[in-house]
């Protein structure tokens, strides 16, 4: 492997782009090709990016560049079967989230990975923001004893033009392309919790679709009740029914010796913190959300994301949000969807 970690992004929307810019701005990192089957973004991304642009993955490969690592920025249904296609091809894969819409794909990528010796580096950047570490050194440290209750509330605005007004060519609000609801917008949520609290049973779920009608083929909206297999009681209040724009996304926790929430539109404020014996340090400030134009997702965090690849290729560091954790939040999903 040469000194600079070489990269290829395929997929050229605002994930796919943003992916790229992060690469081009590590000093550990080089961006040496993108990939996107729109053949119309040829002379832009050249000349925003100054790397080969290929309409598919086949040409990239068949082109014989030099690459240690394939970014997936793909719509959902493609993120499987690209990771392995690349790990075929002797490269570590970035995949976003989700990092596959089944767990049976999910364990085919591992499987791969484990075959080539190639690690599988899981896009879930919310674990950065200093709120989220901090919850991690909360509930790591124990400070909270005990953990009674948890409480996630996810409600965002996903209107007509998302879904494209239903366009029977476009990816998203198709069950086999998108996923659902949790896999494409909530996703990063549930990650958080499996990171904090680990996994959960004795699920039940209700679901509803209250205004996606005419533009998704399954719900916009949900409440779900667990059980952590760790101990606890946990419950997950979503929807993308929101009129106008996003709500909230926060994660409220009652323990043996306090309590503490987190909330504000992206799960990046701390609203509050009431521990036995604990003063609240001060966090540095949490970075804006991804900007999709009229919509807004996750905080911004992939910078982080292409550093810890670098990291653990070039030093031997530990990988943020390995496969296995990938595979357990599809997993919950699906295990989620089956109370439909």
């Amino acid at each position: 492997m040469s000194t600079k970690i070489k990269f290829a992004v395929i997929g050229a929307g605002r994930i796919g782009k943003r992916h790229a810019s992060m690469v081009k701005l590590n000093k550990d990192a080089e961006l040496v090709a993108i990939v996107d089957t729109d053949e119309s973004l040829k002379e832009e991304l050249e000349k925003e990016f100054n790397v080969p642009f290929f309409t598919s993955s086949e040409a990239l490969y068949k082109a014989g560049i030099e690459m240690d690592v394939v970014n997936i920025c793909t719509p959902n249904y493609l993120h499987a079967p690209q990771a392995i296609e690349a790990l075929q091809h002797k490269c570590h894969v970035v995949v976003e989230k989700p990092m596959a819409l089944t767990k049976v794909d999910a364990e085919k990528v591992i499987h791969y990975s484990l075959q080539v010796n190639k690690r599988v580096f899981c896009v879930m950047q919310n674990r950065y923001s200093p709120p989220s570490r901090w919850l991690k050194e909360v509930v790591g440290s124990n400070l909270l004893g005990e953990i009674y209750m948890v409480n996630i509330n996810c409600f965002w605005n996903r209107d007509d033009d998302y879904y494209k007004g239903g366009d029977p060519n476009y990816w998203k609000g198709k069950l086999e392309k998108d996923g659902g609801t949790l896999f494409t917008q909530f996703s990063h949520f549930l990650d958080t919790m499996y990171w904090l609290f680990g996994d959960i049973k004795n699920i039940k779920a209700s679901f509803y679709d209250f205004n996606h009608q005419k533009t998704t083929e399954f719900e916009d909206s949900g409440i779900v009740q667990f059980d952590f297999v760790n101990g606890g009681a946990g419950s997950l209040n979503y929807s993308t029914a929101v009129y106008d724009q996003n709500m909230e996304s926060s994660i409220s926790i009652v323990g043996e010796k306090g309590a503490v929430k987190v909330g504000g539109q992206y799960m990046n404020e701390i609203v509050y913190c009431h521990i036995k014996g604990y003063q609240m340090p001060e966090l540095e400030e949490t970075l804006p959300p991804n900007d999709y134009g009229k919509y807004k997702g996750s905080a911004a965090n992939h910078q982080f994301v292409i550093q810890n690849v670098v990291d653990t290729l070039i030093n031997d560091k530990t990988v943020t949000t390995n496969s296995l954790e990938g595979l357990k939040v599809v997993e919950i999903i699906e295990n989620i969807y089956k109370e439909k």
